[in-house]
């Protein structure tokens, strides 16, 4: 009996144990686990129990021709016996290890330049690879004291996990410790948020490199204080500037983690009892951000994991903060409270982070307090940091280059170029076909022709196309016409129409180059854009702009009137907008301002150009590139959709519904689901066309970091409003008191769908000039009723001295007020927008009601069905 209730009590101290890890530390036994001591002739068992195996009793995992071991007896300044030895190798080696499990797996390889007579190894140059990822490329320990840890992560999928050491060109590679080692599966999720929204799947896939893993507010973690013998560093350093934070800690014992999902397993309960929060500042509402910098490469994704527990409340939804990452809002208003719903409880956040968001070469990252909120205490705070360096496209940790040679901008491009080469082939063949066939058919008097290109081959066949060679310096109009490419300008038209592109005639800069105004030899006046001719971006941007414009004409689209390619120039020639960019009518040149019809006919009109793009061509266009500056005016404030040199033909409709591409564009414009997946769609268009309708609503920039923090996005900061149903609170001052609240609601909403996290989830460009024109309408019979009740008051004013008409009299004789109704020609579906050029800004159709006034009948007309 006493041996039965021995087993039910370590049965139940099991179940303790698995469901309340905060009462005793969570062990993880490795399923694989290896660690080699190289080049030592003995074990080494290091404080935290870990035992090392010597060189000999690991000799079956090395596969090397050298055999060459160096050792010192002691260093100053190293902090394990590890480095006091290492193996050498003059030619490639292999260590190779049976993994009884796939999953994650840490590799830790350990380097220090032991001093020896033979080998000078502080110059030596190595690579280090497994059979799939590039681990280290070129690499070399240049300091003579410095001893250097590199940490790795990989999904391990094999049998055998194999690490190569493969010298320089007369170099010697060298290890002194390795370790190989199982992680747990919930180390990593699939799964991360992604700037500026939205979610990225396929972390699984990747292979990680340890940059940094801080313990903020505490001391070093060293492994064996650790769940799994990771190193936690102390975050001082990295404070920029330190007198903003304040260290905060509390007893590890306190920490509860929850029953269920975050495990000791992703940090210890030492990263959460410390902590790194504002410090005092000695005013009632401080407002500042606590600052790390951190040094990166720009040129990888990174993933980088944000600890969180609250042990400074003294109660819950008392602490509300925001978190920032590169000055971009990563979490606004995180309440910890709601989360984890009590108080010292650890959670934490995984952010994949686009190289091509980083700063040069800095990751900065804040915590800020959230300062519109009315309750709490104004404070914010960081646990623990853990900044990931992601494999490319090619598997590379170091370097461009993948472990077969592939190169990371070139990897998708072998299919490609195979591609081109079966089409170059095919095209030969069709082509030798079609010459024997104009042979066979040649006309009798063929001798008696000027030449023999004359009939059988096309007509300009010996010119090049754009898409070619470099175009000739003396092609004639008519060639260049006859190529649909638009009037072909030499290089001494344009410079006599720019004033040899003088500086004062500079009318905007882009990524592309300068735009001149120039005036024709007719007296035309053209914008006159002049690209970098040593840029390959601008090389594409130009051909794209002339394919694209070439084969579009539409009255809302900016018409291309000629080019020039001549001495390595490339020169855009557009018709001339008078009126600039719409941007420069909002906000920053202190221009008249535009009415709100005005706004909304601008909107329409642009909406008209990115629907006939998505719609109106043989394949659909996205234009990549859609915001304010790209918006242009005429004399008459007709709206042109402009730049195309980012735009993509669209997915046929029996292919896949988007196009796989490196992400471009304009930050506060970028389509997040575009951002995260690298997949473009059309209604990555409608996204950034969101953008602009809050930019028109609302007159400021897309991005303004002169802002505080929660205001710098305007799609952000624009949908909290809209949400809380106080969008009007931050509309234009100038627009305040001449809005219809319907028209405004109306224009509202269709930002916000077109500002949804996915695509699926907005409307097509149909729909949004839909809502639109919709919006105009509310707007028109708003002001058509106001005008009419201000006639009709005139009209029965009474005369001087008469007695005051009756309220109720004077409403009862006032003839019926106007709205606007449903127009026979407006498209009852967005599939049947205005492909073409249409007369709607034509006078509304109107009918009458009686005895109401103004705005009050439009929500009752049950003519008009908003979207």
């Amino acid at each position: 009996m006493e041996f039965l209730l021995l087993l039910f009590f370590i049965f139940i101290s099991s179940i303790t144990t698995t469901f309340f890890v905060s009462s005793a530390p969570v062990q993880f036994t490795p399923p694989d686990n290896y660690l080699i001591d190289c080049g030592s002739s003995t074990t080494t068992t290091l404080p935290d129990g870990r035992v090392f195996l010597s060189d000999q009793r690991s000799a079956s995992y090395l596969s090397s021709k050298d055999d060459i071991q160096v050792s010192v007896i002691s260093v100053d300044g190293v902090p394990s016996s590890l480095y006091f030895t290492a193996r050498i190798f003059v030619q490639k080696a292999t260590y190779a290890f049976r993994m009884s499990r796939p999953g994650w797996t840490w590799i830790r390889l350990h380097f220090f330049p032991v001093n020896n007579t033979e080998f000078n190894l502080r110059n030596s140059a190595f690579s280090v690879s497994t059979d799939d990822v590039v681990l280290l490329h070129s690499f070399s320990v240049n300091d003579d004291t410095g001893w250097v840890m590199k940490e790795y992560l990989l999904n391990v999928t094999t049998e055998r996990l194999s690490i190569n050491f493969l010298p320089m060109k007369n170099s010697v590679a060298f290890i002194n410790a390795i370790e190989v080692v199982s992680a747990p599966d919930i180390l990593i999720s699939d799964v991360g948020s992604i700037l500026p929204a939205g979610e990225f799947s396929g972390l699984s896939n990747k292979s990680y490199q340890t940059l940094y893993r801080l313990n903020m507010g505490g001391p070093i973690i060293t492994p064996q204080n650790d769940t799994l013998g990771r190193t936690w560093d102390s975050d001082q350093k990295y404070l920029n500037p330190k007198d903003l934070a304040k260290s905060v800690s509390v007893s590890p014992s306190i920490i509860n983690y929850p029953a269920e999902g975050l495990s000791p397993l992703i940090a210890p309960n030492w990263v959460y009892a410390s902590a790194v929060e504002m410090a005092d500042s000695s005013v009632s509402k401080p407002n500042f951000n606590v600052t790390w910098k951190l040094d990166i490469d720009p040129a990888y994704g990174y993933l980088i994991r944000m600890h969180f527990c609250d042990i400074v409340s003294k109660s819950l939804n008392d602490l509300y903060f925001n978190v920032y990452l590169n000055e971009k809002a990563a979490i606004s208003g995180l309440d910890l409270s709601a989360i984890t719903s009590n108080l010292a409880v650890p959670y934490y956040r995984d952010f994949v982070f686009n190289a091509s968001m980083l700063s040069p070469e800095t990751l900065i990252v804040q915590i800020g307090p959230l300062n519109d909120h009315n309750t709490g205490t104004v404070n914010a705070i960081l646990n623990g940091l853990e900044v990931l360096k992601m494999s490319n496209s090619v598997g590379s940790l170091d370097g461009e280059f993948g472990v077969d040679g592939t190169k990371a901008d070139d990897a998708s491009s072998k299919g490609a170029v195979a591609a081109v080469g079966f089409a170059m082939m095919f095209g030969a063949f069709v082509g030798l076909g079609a010459m024997v066939i104009k042979w066979y058919k040649r006309p009798q008097d063929w001798e008696k022709k000027n030449s023999f290109s004359s009939w059988l081959l096309p007509l300009h066949a010996g010119q090049s196309t754009i898409m070619g060679s470099k175009l000739g310096s003396h092609r004639s109009n008519f060639n260049s016409s006859t190529l649909g490419l638009g009037r072909y300008f030499s290089l001494s038209e344009l410079q006599e129409a720019t004033g040899n592109f003088d500086q004062n005639a500079v009318i905007g800069v882009g990524g592309f180059g300068n735009v001149y105004l120039g005036n024709l030899d007719d007296g035309t006046k053209v914008a006159v854009k002049r690209g970098n001719p040593q840029s390959e971006q601008g090389i594409n941007e130009f051909q794209t702009e002339i394919q694209i414009l070439s084969k579009l004409r539409h009255r809302h689209l900016v018409s291309l009137i000629g080019y020039c390619e001549e001495n390595s120039e490339m020169i855009l020639v557009y018709e001339y907008m008078s009126n600039g960019p719409l941007r420069d009518h909002l906000y920053g040149k202190n221009l008249p301002p535009l009415s709100w019809k005005q706004r909304l006919e601008i909107c329409i009109g642009a909406a008209r150009g990115l629907h006939y793009l998505h719609t109106g061509a043989a394949q659909g266009i996205i234009h990549r590139d859609v915001k304010t500056t790209n918006i242009l005016l005429d004399d008459n404030f007709i709206a042109k959709m402009a730049d195309f040199g980012l735009s993509k033909n669209a997915p046929n409709a029996m292919e896949q519904n988007h196009v796989s591409t490196a992400v471009k564009g304009s930050f506060g414009y970028l389509d997040p689901e575009y951002f995260r997946r690298q997949q473009l769609t059309d209604k990555s268009d409608v996204y950034s066309f969101g953008v602009v309708l809050l930019e028109v609503l609302c007159a400021r920039p897309a991005i303004d970091p002169a802002l505080p923090r929660d205001q710098v996005n305007l799609a952000e900061w624009g949908l909290q409003w809209k949400r809380k149903g106080l969008l009007d609170k931050i509309i234009d001052p100038s627009l305040v008191g001449v809005i219809n609240p319907e028209s405004m609601k109306k224009f509202s909403e269709a930002a916000e769908k077109c500002l949804a996290d996915h695509g699926v989830d907005r409307p097509t460009m149909g729909d949004v000039l839909w809502n639109l024109e919709y919006a105009l309408q509310l707007q028109e019979a708003s002001s058509q009723g106001k005008m009419m009740m201000m006639e009709e008051e005139n009209n029965y004013k009474p005369s001087t001295g008469a007695a005051a008409m009756p309220v109720a009299a004077a409403t009862s004789s006032l003839p019926a007020v106007v709205v606007v109704s449903q127009q026979p020609d407006l498209p009852s579906s967005p599939d049947n927008r205005s492909l073409l050029e249409s007369n709607s800004n034509s006078p509304a159709h109107v009918h009458a009601i009686d005895d109401h006034p103004g705005t009050a009948l439009i929500p009752q007309t049950p003519g008009i069905n908003g979207r």
